[in-house]
């Protein structure tokens, strides 16, 4: 993807090499609390076949490392998955997995720029998400990005010993301001 001169992050491709970083964050409990991933010890060979997978259906997904342009560091993923060619639609999914990176514009950066690969580049016309309802900071950052609640699904997650409400997003292409 397009390094943007006055961002001070990119994004690229997933590599081989960010496995490693993948999984310690997804074996970081604090980390997925936050998420609507459900805990689950994931070894590397588990990690290592995913990839191989995703790199065998890359027409249903992007999968894209957060760079951070000062040191070149990997701190997160954003993704569309679930891509649907007829009905021209996307998952989206952003982590930032290093939590010195959080709460600093990063996710909301990446956000814009994913969305921008999805409507202009992917020609999408919607592209929908699911946050964990507690996830104040999450739902903030998504609605400063465009996304429009949609309705909220009581009790899907099931999460540290209780269920979870989960908020539906979404935003359509017509909705989509390119900013950057």
């Amino acid at each position: 993807m397009k390094k943007h001169s006055d961002s001070p992050i990119y994004l690229r491709e997933l590599e081989k090499k960010d496995l490693a970083q993948l999984n310690n964050w997804r074996n970081d409990k604090k980390l997925l609390d936050l998420l609507g991933n459900n805990f689950l010890f994931i070894s590397g060979a588990v990690d290592d076949n995913w990839f191989d997978n995703y790199l065998q259906n890359r027409e249903k997904a992007v999968r894209l490392a957060i760079i951070l342009k000062k040191g070149d560091l990997y701190i997160g993923n954003v993704n569309l998955t679930s891509i649907h060619a007829i009905n021209r639609s996307a998952e989206f999914s952003l982590m930032i997995g290093e939590e010195t990176h959080r709460g600093k514009g990063i996710g909301l950066l990446a956000t814009n720029m994913m969305l921008q690969h999805a409507f202009k580049d992917r020609g999408l016309n919607r592209v929908h998400l699911d946050v964990l309802k507690e996830n104040a900071a999450a739902i903030k950052l998504y609605e400063k990005a465009g996304f429009k609640r949609e309705g909220v699904k009581r009790q899907d997650i099931f999460k540290n010993g209780t269920f979870h409400d989960v908020v539906m997003m979404s935003q359509l292409k017509e909705e989509f301001s390119y900013l950057l």
